[in-house]
């Protein structure tokens, strides 16, 4: 929710309104800075926004209206309504270009309506207990006169789950996946000038793809492109690297064209490459035809020398720069992000990176977050990515789809590698186009290094099986020859037939205890662990209640299938032939609430919760996996009332040599250190402070403690950064937590927390719990074991942002971010909401002036020409009349207070009558807009403009007709 800048900052409060009862400033500071909130402390860094990649596009994520549920169309009853309802651009109900959305809700993209559904026991457990259904989204553009000729297309990120997509009453569209990206060629629909065009979606979420939530509306980005006739297909590029024997990199570049011309043209396509810093290193251009409606295909080479090299910590990117121009048009270009690297997998040695041998310490990863559903900002998604990075986490699985295509560029930007899996398993046209189309968006990308065919498919051990993945594996690689292939398996292995003998690299879901056999028999294939552990946790409890749907977070629950952390890793990490593996998961994720049901609405198995909050699993794997900093981490707290004498297991996880223990100053024990299993210690509960300091070649490295603390007696809110953009986009979750009167962290605290924002908007809350009912878009939340998360987009424009957080019996907190002048990235414009009437009948012309109430009979429809305001007509012939006639209704305002009939443009003299009744009149024959009054009241109007037409000139209709609301009377 919002608040008024009186409420937050009126009168002479000021700013310490908002920041009245801060730990920071009121309370004295821990003794150390290790007990805020268990989080990293705000970043100073303001992260860019990710580069443009193609400049004909503009965002289209603005401006939509929503319904949802269903809206029926009524079924057209006599033979002419069942005639004209076949015809191209008379979509009834909801996809009519007239439709009356007045009443619609207005949202901004991404949007998943299922994310603002109450849990309820009657929807189904594998979404998370959210019910889905229909919905349906409408938007109206309009597209300067200087777009016509060139090539439009409206392009969808993905809509989950089916779609089919009208644009201006056509049908061009149906879109059978809620993960693949829709292009839509909207060019021999588009209308141009005053005309209005309409785009009405019909979402059905009813249709499951997964086990999982999925989310439900356009929950990625939407795009209009606008280009030139003869341009760059989208998805059009492909360029792959290639070193030498010599060591020298080449870069082969082919470029597909697409044309929308009338006659075949000549183009000349240029690319350039440029270094890191923006210098250029090599260049070259050659021309090509290309037919008319057709594609035509170009390739070019570029020698790139000795360029430095992309890796997991120094993810070095170039820039490629494709241009294609045309005598008398403007560029068309696409800047795309190119890593040089070589990556290699190898049945005894695993996966090499530039010839430098690397262990994928990997996670699965679902698309959702806590409070926004799969519809995550970009922002989001880098701060997810950051938190994974924290970790020591190099590798993401994209399970068990293809991902927003914002994850990869981040992904190239921050050093991770990527899996890239298939949604449906089946080689059938439909399905295997969205696989093409997923390795045509992603095979660019440097950090994708492997493309899954499917998961966990029962058809695995079949010649059934083998015969579909062979054919999915040839549409691969008639696309991109030489990226390997997996397929995630969950048995059959061994089976005379299994898809695992036509797929390049085994993946393993599980099954550790297979990874020696299988590598003996099959000991030419690589392999890697595609999916392990299934650990679960229930973040801050340390003994598990399995009435109560709590599990331990001392890594001792597993699935059948799976096993702890520590095992798992154990089984990859000594075994060289194993190229890594991949956690199930790296956050928890609404749905698939294993191993509960009801009431429990989201799963245990993150390594992070659903706000990324870290549950000892965090510890254990950054331990487990960094390299490059020592850490050490304790398990559980330390506030434990009522415990005191009884014995207390804790663990010690760290990488570094040895580790000592002290209680109360006092050592507790010393030992090596485990680095995959951790340390552990049992001892009686005493409070006060437990610390754990690791040391390496008898040097201490690293320290954490714990202490004992007191009631709560303050919140606490603290951003994950100190500044964010003032574009209207930018979002960071903020960590809401409570103190005790030292300001420290309270670790089992649980109040409700109250929200205000000023500056921006509350777009999602949570806290973590797998059992909790609340909404995720209220403005508030109880912690849960200490933290809530805040979620906060930032207003465009000037001025801080500033968060508030407020619950009964402690103080209140309050936070500052800067908000940094950023201009918003351009959005299609929105257009003010005015009903066009578009559907017109003409009739022949007529020596005398015709009564108004002359109308074609029922069920002809070729003596009267069916005409759109705007049209091209013909000079008339000889003096005389013209009848235009249209029945509309007005809209839900109009018809309750009236409004205006408004003419863009009439030529001629002229009379309007509106329900026979003599509305306007024009007595010149100038061209020149029109009005007359639309009254009030329900039902239809008949619409007839009588023109008298003069000979050699062109009279009638040339603008939009619009029927606006009477504002003054609302």
């Amino acid at each position: 929710m919002n608040c008024t800048r009186r409420a937050l900052l009126g009168d002479s409060a000021g700013i310490a309104t908002i920041l009245a009862g801060a730990p920071a400033a009121a309370m004295p500071r821990a003794p150390d800075a290790g007990f805020g909130p268990p989080m990293p402390p705000p970043s100073d860094v303001l992260p860019p926004p990710l580069p443009e990649t193609d400049p004909s596009r503009t965002c289209f994520d603005l401006g939509w209206r929503f319904h949802k549920g269903e809206v029926p169309a009524a079924a057209p009853v006599t033979h002419n309504d069942t005639y004209l309802s076949v015809k191209a651009g008379t979509a009834p109900g909801a996809a009519a270009l007239d439709f009356d959305d007045s009443d619609w809700q207005q949202v901004a993209l991404p949007h998943d309506w299922a994310s603002f559904q109450p849990v309820v026991e009657t929807a189904n457990v594998s979404q998370g207990y959210r019910e889905r259904g229909i919905g349906w989204y409408r938007r109206t553009f309009r597209l300067d006169e200087a777009d016509r000729g060139q090539r439009l297309e409206v392009q969808f990120g993905a809509i989950a789950t089916n779609a089919t997509i009208w644009v201006n009453g056509n049908v061009v569209a149906h879109s059978w996946s809620g993960y693949t990206g829709i292009y839509i060629d909207i060019t021999p629909f588009a209308r141009f000038g005053d005309a209005l065009n309409v785009i009405a979606i019909r979402v059905d979420a009813t249709v499951m793809e997964g086990w999982w939530y999925e989310g439900a509306g356009i929950y990625r980005h939407a795009w209009l492109a606008r280009r030139p006739a003869v341009s760059i297909a989208t998805d059009g590029i492909h360029a792959r690297p290639v070193r030498g024997k010599d060591g020298q990199w080449q870069l082969p570049v082919s470029v597909t064209l697409e044309s929308v011309a009338a006659e075949e043209a000549e183009v000349a396509i240029e690319a350039v490459l440029l270094d890191p810093e923006g210098q250029e290193t090599a260049r070259t251009r050659i021309s090509a035809r290309v037919a008319a409606l057709e594609r035509g295909e170009a390739k070019l080479t570029l020698a790139a020398g000795q360029p430095r090299l992309w890796s997991l910590e120094r993810p070095a990117l170039h820039r490629l720069v494709v241009r294609v121009t045309r005598t008398g048009s403007p560029a068309d270009a696409r800047y795309l992000a190119i890593g040089f690297r070589t990556i290699d997998f190898d049945p005894d040695l695993g996966v090499s990176l530039n010839g430098r041998r690397i262990k994928l310490k990997g996670v699965c990863l679902h698309q959702d977050h806590a409070g926004v559903g799969v519809a995550v900002p970009d922002a989001l998604l880098a701060w997810r990515l950051a938190r994974l990075k924290d970790m020591g986490c190099n590798a993401i699985r994209c399970s068990h789809n293809a991902c927003a295509a914002e994850l990869l560029d981040l992904a190239d930007r921050m050093g991770f590698l990527v899996m890239a899996e298939n949604r449906r398993f089946n080689p059938a046209p439909d399905y295997l186009a969205q696989l093409e189309w997923m390795v045509r968006r992603d095979r660019n990308h440097p950090s994708v290094m492997l493309w899954s065919v499917f998961n966990e498919e029962p058809m695995q051990g079949t010649h059934a099986g083998v015969e579909m993945v062979r054919r999915m594996v040839a549409a691969v690689r008639r696309l991109d020859p030489h990226r390997p292939t997996t397929a995630a398996m969950n048995g059959a292995f061994y089976d005379p037939e299994n898809v695992s003998q036509v797929v390049d690299v085994m993946g393993f879901n599980y099954y550790p205890n297979d990874y020696d056999r299988y590598h003996r028999l099959n000991p030419g294939k690589p392999i890697l662990s595609s999916e392990d552990t299934s650990a679960m946790m229930t973040r801050g409890a340390f003994a598990s209640d399995p009435a109560a749907h709590v599990l331990s977070s001392l890594d001792t629950e597993a699935a059948d299938w799976g096993a702890t952390h520590r095992r798992s890793w154990a089984e990859i990490a000594g075994r060289p032939f194993v190229a890594g593996g991949f956690v199930w998961t790296g956050f928890d994720y609404h749905g698939e609430p294993t191993p509960f049901a009801w009431p429990t609405t989201s799963s245990f198995f993150g390594i992070l919760d659903l706000c990324g909050f870290p549950k000892t699993a965090h510890d254990i794997r950054r331990a487990q996996w960094r390299d490059d900093i020592p850490v050490v981490a304790i398990a559980p707290h330390w506030t434990w009332p009522g415990r005191e004498g009884q014995p207390m297991k804790l663990l010690v996880t760290s990488n570094a040599d040895s580790v000592t223990l002290r209680l109360n100053g006092r050592t507790i024990g010393e030992a090596r250190v485990d680095r995959i299993n951790g340390n552990e210690w049992t001892l009686p509960y005493a409070p006060g402070r437990i610390e754990a300091i690791a040391y390496r070649a008898g040097r201490e490295v690293a320290r954490a403690a714990h202490e004992t603390v007191g009631k709560p007696v303050a919140l606490r809110l603290t951003p994950a950064r100190r500044r964010m953009a003032a574009d209207g986009e930018d979002v960071q979750p903020f960590t809401v937590d409570a103190v005790d009167r030292l300001g420290r962290h309270v670790p089992d605290a649980d109040c409700l927390a109250h929200f205000t924002v000023h500056g921006g908007t509350i777009i999602g809350v949570g806290n973590g719990d797998p059992n909790s009912h609340a909404s995720e878009k209220a403005p508030s939340r109880s912690l849960f074991h200490g933290l809530a998360q805040v979620i906060v987009q930032a207003d465009a424009g000037a001025g801080p942002l500033l968060v508030r957080a407020e619950a009964a019996s402690l103080r209140p907190a309050g936070a500052i971010v800067e908000k940094v002048a950023r201009a918003p990235r351009a959005q299609v414009a929105m257009e003010a909401q005015l009903q066009v009437i578009t559907a017109w009948r003409r009739s022949p012309a007529l020596s005398e002036r015709p009564d108004p109430s002359l109308a074609p009979r029922d069920g002809d429809n070729n003596a009267w020409a069916f005409v759109t305001p705007g049209d091209n007509f013909a000079p008339e012939a000889k003096a005389g009349w013209r009848a235009y006639r249209a029945t509309v209704t007005p809209r839900r305002a109009v018809r309750r207070a009236g409004g205006e009939l408004r003419f863009g443009t009439v030529v001629g003299r002229a009379e309007v009558w509106v329900d026979g009744v003599l509305a306007a009149e024009k007595h010149e024959q100038a061209p020149r807009p029109l009005s007359a009054p639309c009254r009030a009241g329900e039902g239809s109007r008949t619409v007839v403009l009588l023109v008298q037409v003069a000979p050699g000139q062109t009279t009638g209709l040339a603008g939009a007709v619009t029927i606006t609301e009477d504002k003054r009377k609302r």
